[in-house]
């Protein structure tokens, strides 16, 4: 049962988006890539056009046309003037060889720029004229199979669509995608999030194992890490699933014998694999669903929110979370066979509200066909379209169109292979026979085989040479790995006990430092009272999770939507960062995001303070004559107290002594109330 709502004006209210206050950071370089050092702090998004809630295809194209363009757009508009060739409807009918070697250059650029792949629509062009006649398209067709061999890539039909006035005219949608190495396949990285019970563990069982699900979460057990998470039904750790896609965009996601899936040979048949982060939907596990967005750097987000329960709980915490991370989201309603109709109805409702609210400013698309899945997958990495699935994991209602809309989506970070390489730890291994392995994500540049990488910074901060033994992709052995993919290495001479979540491995050419203080922009979306100087939380920043101290801001106290200027400290280790990149600041309901502005040399910051030996040196180690050389130097940790009670007990005996020979004496013995006798000493 799938439902589509009209336009709602209803006013939002401010409690059912407490991410209002994301917007107004201001962006100073948009970027797609989140690993790129340039990427600065920005969540603001495009505002949305009024009324612009549930409408066609064509009526967002139009008006995302009306819009101003975003900085990627303005670089492909640009791109497009300066070219001296114009594609036109009739260019592929009967093209000449300068015309292919033209159309050649423009679909090789735009291969680079969409990571191996593009969506081409032929028989629409430059000029005003559209659509082709049966017979005119099959030659272009013909010739377009041509071309895109010449250049090592094959087009893939995905609709066909009449045009104008006369059925007869019509225009085809083309995948043209690259074709590339059993041993490389284009990788992209979807973040699950959603309540507690939303179904993101389910759907992906049933996605990556093609099965349907019993209604009791059978398909979700195959992807249990842990024995607790199996027995109470609810992830706690970060999982990552995949689901590949051949050359022609169909499913390669075929089981053994066994029931489990066989990752090399699935990554061998792949030419596009979608790696799955599924992330804790649970209040508690709330550390490890950021860690997760943070370090595994994600190029989408699938919000998950289930039909019967509706928009509550982690749901709005996790969609501001990707806002503020900047991470485009696209939702998707799940129980949609056991929810009544009426339910749904407000679910979608409410879910409208929150997307159209100055906290998200998006535009949301309720995705029925084939047409809006291509409409919005070609527009979704603009940040301004939303789409909505609603699916069932039991009856497989439009699963097809979530798996098409998933074939579709491109790598929004650049490889940047002219780059130094530099590669983030988000997680550590001990293989029995192969030693240390280390598993994350390649920001920039080419790591080869053998490579001598820095690792570092430990707990002194120090960078140690390491030699690259082996990389793995998805289990899949290679010989090396680009900016933007995700892999796996193993490391000569180097104990699990050293490597730490948060280290990195970086080229030399980098000159790499690791750093005590840093400088960001912060926005605080919630803080129950005020925040000043030496307040401390944890910051996620990239694969790096410590806690840090506010030493120097901008203003005397902070509150709940106030931006600043703030320098922080780490306070156990120095950590490598980055100026630009994202970090989310928080300590139990206290959160507040923002972005690095500046860090400080560790030479131009003072030390730490080191911890007090337990023993002091025995003796004077400097030679000392004024002091006695059977002395102890400095000061011993503890014994304060038994040292007050002695001489306590010291000064009461001598006073005890001294009465006694008086009264031997004859004189008088007089004890004064103001003299304390231990029990000891009256013994």
């Amino acid at each position: 049962m799938t439902v589509n709502i009209g336009v709602h004006e209803e006013p939002m209210d401010v409690s059912e988006c407490e991410m209002a206050h994301v917007v107004d950071m201001a962006p100073s370089n948009p970027s797609p890539d989140p690993g790129s050092s340039s990427s600065a702090g920005h969540l603001a998004t495009p505002p949305a056009a009024p009324g612009l809630l549930s409408m066609s295809a064509d009526q967002l194209q139009a008006a995302l046309s009306g819009m101003p363009p975003s900085a990627s757009e303005a670089s492909l508009m640009n791109s497009a003037v300066s070219a001296v060739y114009l594609i036109t409807s009739k260019s592929f009918i009967a093209p000449t060889q300068d015309d292919i070697k033209s159309i050649e250059s423009q679909f090789v650029k735009r291969m680079e720029e969409g990571q191996g792949e593009f969506v081409f629509e032929l028989g629409v062009g430059e000029d005003e004229e559209q659509g082709l006649t049966r017979e005119d398209f099959d030659t272009s067709l013909k010739n377009l199979e041509s071309i895109c061999a010449n250049i090592t890539a094959k087009p893939v039909l995905l609709r066909e669509k009449q045009v104008g006035q006369h059925s007869e005219l019509i225009v085809g949608d083309f995948l043209v995608r690259k074709i590339i190495d059993e041993t490389d396949f284009i990788e992209v990285r979807v973040a699950v999030v959603g309540n507690v019970d939303a179904g993101k563990s389910t759907l992906l069982g049933v996605l990556t194992n093609g099965i349907l699900d019993d209604g009791r979460g059978n398909a979700r057990q195959k992807l249990f890490r842990h024995k607790h998470e199996a027995e109470s039904g609810r992830t706690s750790s970060v999982g990552n699933d995949i689901l590949g896609f051949d050359h022609a965009g169909n499913v390669v996601n075929k089981t053994d014998g066994h029931g489990s899936l066989d990752w090399t040979q699935l990554c061998k048949n792949s030419t596009k694999v979608i790696t799955f982060i599924d992330l804790a939907g649970h209040e508690k596990y709330l550390k490890t669903t950021i860690f997760g967005m943070t370090g595994h750097l994600p190029d989408f987000c699938m919000l998950m929110v289930g039909s019967n329960a509706g928009v509550i709980g982690m749901t709005k915490e996790h969609l501001g979370l990707a806002l503020a991370l900047n991470v485009p989201v696209f939702v998707v309603v799940t129980k949609i066979d056991m929810c009544p109709e009426n339910v749904l109805k407000e679910t979608l409702k409410l879910l409208q509200r929150i997307l159209k609210s100055p906290g998200c400013r998006k535009i949301p698309i309720f995705v029925q066909n084939k047409k809006d899945v291509i409409v919005t997958a070609n527009n979704f990495t603009s940040e301004r379209v939303c789409p909505i699935f609603q699916v069932s994991n039991v009856t497989g209602e439009n699963l097809d169109l979530l798996t098409m809309f998933l074939n579709l989506l491109s790598a929004r970070s650049l490889p940047r292979e002219d780059e130094p390489a530099e590669f983030q730890i988000d997680d550590i291994y001990s293989v029995p026979g192969v030693g240390t392995v280390v598993a994350g994500t390649t920001l920039r540049g080419v790591i080869n085989l053998n490579d001598n990488l820095l690792l570092g910074p430990d707990s002194l901060g120090e960078f140690v040479p390491v030699p690259v033994k082996s990389i793995h992709r998805k289990r899949l052995p290679v010989k090396f790995v680009r900016g933007g993919q995700t892999a796996s290495f193993s490391l000569k001479k180097v104990k699990r006990n050293q490597i730490r979540k948060g280290m990195v491995l970086v080229s030399p050419d980098l000159k790499p430092f690791a750093v005590w203080e840093f400088e960001g922009e912060i926005l605080v979306l919630h803080h129950p009272t005020t925040i000043s100087v030496k307040y401390q939380a944890m910051v996620h920043c990239c694969s790096v999770r410590q806690t840090a101290a506010i030493i120097k801001m901008d203003k005397e106290t902070l509150r709940t939507g106030d931006k600043a200027t703030i320098r922080f400290r780490f306070i156990k280790n120095p950590e490598y960062v980055r100026p630009g990149v994202r970090i989310v600041f928080r300590e139990g309901r206290t959160k507040a995001v923002g972005s690095i502005t500046q860090i400080f040399h560790p030479s131009t910051t003072p030390n730490m303070p080191t911890h007090r030996a337990r023993y002091a040196p025995k003796f004077n180690p400097q030679g000392d004559t004024h002091h006695d050389s059977k002395v102890r130097y400095g000061r011993r940790r503890g014994g304060g107290r038994h040292k007050k009670m002695a001489a306590n007990f010291a000064n009461a005996t001598n006073g005890i002594s001294s009465n006694s020979t008086a009264a031997a004496a004859g004189a008088p013995t007089v004890i004064s109330q103001s003299q304390s006798i231990p029990a000891a000493a009256s013994t």
